[in-house]
């Protein structure tokens, strides 16, 4: 689902993602973002990401990336996670994630990844299709 040029996505808090306070232990964020980044590709870029990784053989692996954990989240909680891209250049992605709890930011990073060959072990250029469905998602900053 998208509204101006962001994508959204709801995660619910689950036990796993909690430490003994039952609170969001911090590195569960990022596996929660990169599931909103794999919701991406499949919902808003109408990309199958298995076909993606598993047939393409291609990744987008982290290469950058900066968090800002801003208040708990707890079990039981939803996440309204927004995905929004910043800048694109010949093989990087530079996006910005947030997670919020209603008007609540929790957490947002600032993520570069890369496009990049599994085969080659190299980066390679977007393709031209990809590089406009994500021009969608562009900040209007």
């Amino acid at each position: 689902m998208t509204t101006d040029r962001i994508f959204h996505c709801d995660k619910l808090v689950r036990f796993q993602h909690c430490d003994p306070a039952g609170i969001v232990f911090y590195p569960q964020y990022f596996v929660l973002f990169h599931e909103v980044l794999e919701d991406w590709f499949n919902d808003g870029l109408g990309v199958d990401y298995a076909h993606f990784i598993g047939t393409q053989r291609l990744g987008i692996p982290t290469v950058h990336i900066q968090a800002d954990f801003v208040a708990p989240s707890k079990h039981g909680q939803t996440l309204r996670c927004s995905l929004k891209v910043r800048d694109l250049g010949r093989s990087s992605i530079k996006l910005s994630l947030e997670a919020a709890v209603e008007d609540e930011l929790r957490a947002k990073i600032e993520q570069t990844v890369v496009l990049f060959s599994f085969d080659d072990q190299t980066s390679v250029a977007l393709p031209e299709d990809l590089r406009q469905r994500m021009m969608q998602f562009a900040a209007q900053d």
